[in-house]
């Protein structure tokens, strides 16, 4: 956890650059809002954390650092167009979508360890749509379109991808080799030494 801690808060930092990059000017009022809205919508840590406590009986770390990933996925597409309270406001129910797509994809057995498909997939779609719900800059119906459309795509090739890789080289190792670690099996080296089980050191 305090690695996963770590590497959430490196990308908080870089998500300064990239959501102040995007708007493709140095004009320091508009960077500064840009940065002051990005801050603003890492509010979806806390009800993230709210949810998680409710429905788990815990308040769980890694759904709280989920929900500062998911309030920064879930602003980026208006960081420069939406309010300060808007910023809260998609931060905050992206926060509460993403505990409860990180649980639904467990309970139909999608493998996907650290949650990307619920941050980046849907609270990136919570985002595309909010920038039209909390601001003007885009109609609602143009951006469903879009989220659709690009969502479509994307399915269509990952899948035929993926089944092509199946067929030839394979996608899954076997149990053992998953057991063991493919830091090992893929890579002949222990990523985490300091850890190693004591019978095998």
């Amino acid at each position: 956890m305090p690695l996963a801690a770590i590497g959430v808060f490196m990308l908080w930092l870089g998500w300064y650059g990239f959501n102040g990059g995007s708007v493709l000017s140095a004009d320091p009022r508009g960077v500064s809002y840009v940065f002051v809205i990005t801050t603003l919508a890492a509010a979806g840590a806390v009800s993230a954390m709210v949810v998680s406590w409710a429905l788990l009986k815990k308040p769980d770390l890694s759904m709280g650092l989920n929900g500062v990933l998911v309030g920064l996925v879930g602003i980026t597409v208006g960081a420069d167009s939406v309010s300060m309270s808007g910023s809260i406001w998609i931060g905050v129910i992206a926060g509460a979508i993403v505990v409860f797509s990180i649980i639904f994809f467990d309970k139909i057995k999608i493998d996907d360890p650290v949650g990307a498909i619920s941050v980046h997939g849907i609270c990136g779609i919570w985002g595309t749509l909010a920038v039209a719900i909390f601001s003007d800059a885009a109609p609602f119906m143009l951006q469903l379109i879009g989220t659709l459309s690009v969502s479509a795509f994307a399915f269509v090739v990952s899948l035929v991808l993926a089944l092509v890789i199946k067929a030839t080289i394979g996608i899954r190792v076997s149990a053992d080799e998953e057991a063991e670690g493919l830091d090992i099996g893929e890579h002949g080296a222990a990523a985490y030494p300091d850890f190693t089980p004591a019978h095998k050191g």
